[in-house]
């Protein structure tokens, strides 16, 4: 399609859109998976970390330093580094993506474990629990409020930055929004940005729902 002029550039040509459908749903399932499977890897890493960081307390300075390097690469630029190594494909999209996902997800969990009152586990100590017990029934539920918390954030972000791999060729909906940048078309920018969007607020609200559900002792701490 030619360049059109800006007369005949409205921000949404619905005859576009109609004719271009497939194309639309592709990007968003493309932009979904992405971004569903760049937090997946990223929680369980990150978990992995958390782990590493409470039990060894010395392990906190590496674990962030890392973490926190990988979230200051310019996204542009790793997309970069990576793909003479892993060439122009989602592969490459997804190890850039899971990585800007660690820095967050990891300082959430540590800080939700941190969190537990030391009464706590002090009573689940006297109970007798076992240190695998512990963890999984008293210290994991109270902090998973911080952990959904950073996943929310993780995921809202990772939303964002699926658009810019559309310059290996991915990106979901950002090839939409790249196809109008070359060609001063405001319809593929207009309803990719805007399906991004609302794709950002619709997995947020459904992972603040999750937790809502998850974790019902923290609402009703909240309505005292």
């Amino acid at each position: 399609m030619t360049t059109l002029s800006s007369s005949r550039n409205p921000l949404v040509r619905w005859d576009w859109v109609t004719n271009e459908w497939d194309q639309i749903q592709e990007a968003l399932l493309q932009h979904l998976q992405l971004t569903l499977l760049s937090v997946f890897y990223g929680t369980i890493i990150s978990a992995f970390l958390a782990a590493i960081a409470l039990r060894f307390h010395w392990a906190m300075t590496p674990v962030t330093a890392t973490t926190g390097f990988l979230y200051t690469i310019p996204s542009v630029a790793l997309f970069g580094l990576l793909v003479p190594y892993t060439g122009l494909n989602a592969r490459t999209a997804i190890i850039a993506l899971t990585s800007y996902t660690l820095l967050i997800i990891v300082t959430n969990t540590v800080a939700g474990f941190r969190s537990v009152p030391a009464s706590v586990l002090e009573a689940a100590n006297g109970m007798g629990l076992s240190p695998r017990r512990r963890v999984l029934t008293v210290e994991l539920p109270l902090a998973l409020p911080y952990i959904i918390t950073g996943i929310r954030i993780a995921t809202v972000t990772t939303v964002g930055l699926v658009t810019i791999a559309a310059i290996i060729g991915q990106g979901g909906l950002g090839r939409l929004i790249l196809d109008g940048l070359q060609r001063t078309f405001w319809t593929p920018m207009v309803v990719g940005a805007v399906l991004s969007v609302i794709m950002a607020l619709a997995l947020d609200l459904l992972i603040y729902g999750a937790g809502v559900v998850a974790t019902p002792w923290a609402r009703r701490a909240r309505v005292r």
